[in-house]
């Protein structure tokens, strides 16, 4: 927002900080408890980073649609309504999240494995923080503006709302004194007197659902068309040395077929002549 009282940026800070305490708060638990981490743990914090943000601004939103109902004007009220529509939405999105990643702690790949634990955790952790930290973030942000304080410094800001509008930017960094019109978040004008009535349109709707019904149908025709398989060519990097290794093997050997291996799980002597030749004639005869 360009207001110097207004502007959420600290706000929105806190909400990165708060995905961040769930990332350390998580990694922190299962180290201590002895889980292995191996390198692909290290994605984990983007996807609780994107997740986070996600529900930052819902809670954000909720707050901000909380403030136009004048009969719930009081800090308590208005946070219950925040959570009473906010909180459900988080909750289902936490379940299903969660619930994915601890299905893939079933899998015998024990980097797959540590990667879906260390992720399903920290989504409870920044579930957990939102509902908390975010929150009563949201409070103290709320209390800084009704006593009209700088959004960066802090400082007691005086507000005039009948003196000439000044500029965005003039509004946004100033620290004497303001003008601050209170005014509807122009995203949410945009969707509710542009991007609602466009889409409720009869023949809108009508491309809407044909538009739909094409991408699923190349939905559908795509799943037929998917192979089982994997290139190992793909797992690396573009200036590796495996690349052209794969190319030859491909290029010289791809005839010959797959490589057959004898795995002996027993103790054998090998010094025994005897046993030296049974090897042997066992390798003859698979060739």
């Amino acid at each position: 927002r360009f207001s110097c009282i207004r502007n959420n940026v600290w706000l929105a800070c806190c909400g990165v900080v708060s995905a961040g305490l769930a990332v350390l708060s998580s990694f922190g638990l299962l180290l201590f408890c002895g889980v292995p981490a191996v390198i692909t743990v290290l994605i984990a914090p983007f996807l609780i980073l994107g997740v986070g943000v996600d529900d930052m601004f819902i809670m954000i939103a909720s707050w901000e649609q909380s403030s136009r109902r004048k009969e719930k004007s009081d800090v308590k009220s208005r946070l219950a309504e925040t959570y009473a529509e906010a909180a459900l939405s988080m909750t289902i999105t936490t379940l299903t999240d969660v619930l994915a990643f601890f299905i893939g702690t079933w899998t015998v790949f024990p980097s797959v494995r540590s990667f879906c634990l260390y992720t399903g955790t920290a989504f409870v952790f920044c579930y957990m923080y939102t509902i908390t930290f975010f929150g009563a973030i949201i409070v103290l942000n709320h209390k800084r503006e009704q006593v009209n304080r700088h959004w960066l410094t802090c400082m007691p800001v005086q507000v005039d709302k009948g003196q000439p509008e000044e500029s965005y930017s003039y509004n946004a960094c100033c620290i004497s004194n303001c003008s601050w019109p209170e005014s509807e978040h122009p995203m949410s004008i945009f969707f509710r007197k542009y991007y609602g009535p466009f889409f409720t349109n009869r023949w809108i709707k009508l491309l809407v659902v044909l538009m739909y019904g094409a991408y699923l149908g190349g939905s559908i025709y795509g799943c037929t068309q998917v192979r089982e398989g994997i290139d190992l060519r793909n797992l690396a990097n573009d200036d590796s040395y495996v690349i052209p290794c794969y190319d030859d093997y491909y290029k010289y050997f791809s005839l010959y077929g797959p490589r057959v291996m004898v795995v002996i799980t027993e103790s054998v002597d090998y010094w025994n002549e005897t046993v030296r030749l049974g090897i042997e004639n066992c390798t003859q005869n698979l060739e």
